[in-house]
């Protein structure tokens, strides 16, 4: 019962990305951005490769950043049905599939990912990201963060 509790992860961080970047694009234009603080800005722009826009100039980019996490996410939905992980560890797994399914979908229907989170501090600049891109890091850094506790406690 747990599993399908909290595969209602999935639709709601899906249709939370989805609106902001529908809000984003329907109120800035292509390349366009407003100033929120000295450090933070909304912009919107696109993404055409993977993180950091790693791969965005090869023809293959597309490609290699839907079918990869496509394959990606089938695997982890399987291991979230298949195997009975402790709650935070099947949360981790399903922020990370909501995530990619966010990004998938942009892929899918534009060609990119919409990005519009853009921190920066004087010259120093972090690629701008989204909601979708905020889901898979919680849940990687979760996951990582669980299995150095569980080494922790093994080696103890």
């Amino acid at each position: 019962m747990r599993r399908y509790l909290i595969f209602t992860v999935v639709p709601l961080i899906f249709f939370l990305d989805r609106w902001t970047k529908v809000l984003v694009t329907e109120r800035l234009s292509y390349l366009d951005g407003v100033s929120i603080t000295s450090f933070f800005s909304i912009v919107h722009v696109r993404n055409y490769g993977g993180a950091f826009s790693l791969l965005s100039q090869h023809h293959l980019a597309k490609y290699i950043f839907t079918f990869l996490p496509l394959i990606i996410v089938f695997v982890l939905i399987y291991v979230t049905l298949r195997y009975d992980l402790p709650f935070f560890k099947m949360l981790s797994l399903v922020c990370i599939i909501s995530g990619a399914i966010g990004n998938i979908y942009d892929r899918l229907a534009y060609g990119y990912v919409i990005d519009f989170l853009d921190f920066f501090y004087k010259n120093y600049h972090w690629p701008a990201f989204n909601v979708a891109d905020i889901s898979i890091s919680f849940g990687v850094c979760l996951w990582v963060y669980l299995e150095l506790l569980s080494l922790k406690r093994k080696n103890r």
